[in-house]
């Protein structure tokens, strides 16, 4: 499953597009509509909630609306429990790093413009978020600091290209 830790602003088209899909997914088995997949550890982040279903929404909520702003048209009927995000998922500074390195990879193969725009800019994590190790939310914008695995990728894609 594709479920980002990451703010979908930093998502290209196509990820952002798997996100959706694979979110709607991740609702279908926290929903008992699918059997499979039920045991996956990226669910985790949802089943820990007080109501799984509502998480999830929140975040596929999270996701149409970034999908909107790009002029792109998600199906907000999909959404069985709509809610907005409020930040209530714990995640790690460590964790958006990884995810930031990963995702700058996958860009650097695909998107190298995209992957060139993320370089210097600062990570921000989904609105439904909430950095684990201060106990606050991670604010949108907020800088991780040097990103050196997301960095090489795209130089590297420079140099290639």
């Amino acid at each position: 499953m594709r479920l980002w830790s990451l703010h979908p602003r930093h998502l290209d088209r196509a990820g952002l597009t798997a996100c959706w899909r694979e979110s709607l997914l991740a609702q279908a088995v926290l929903s008992g509509r699918t059997r499979g997949y039920r045991h996956h550890p990226q669910l985790e982040r949802f089943r820990t909630r007080p109501d799984p279903l509502a998480a999830v929404g929140a975040y596929l909520t999270g996701l149409r609306a970034e999908a909107g702003r790009r002029g792109y048209r998600f199906d907000a009927t999909r959404i069985l429990s709509p809610a907005e995000p409020d930040g209530t998922i714990p995640v790690t500074t460590g964790q958006l790093a990884l995810e930031w390195a990963h995702l700058g990879r996958k860009l650097a193969l695909r998107d190298a413009a995209a992957a060139a725009l993320g370089a210097g800019g600062a990570v921000a994590a989904s609105a439904l978020r909430r950095d684990r190790g201060r106990g606050r939310a991670v604010g949108a914008g907020r800088p991780l600091g040097a990103r050196p695995a997301a960095v090489k990728a795209v130089r590297d894609a420079r140099e290639r290209a």
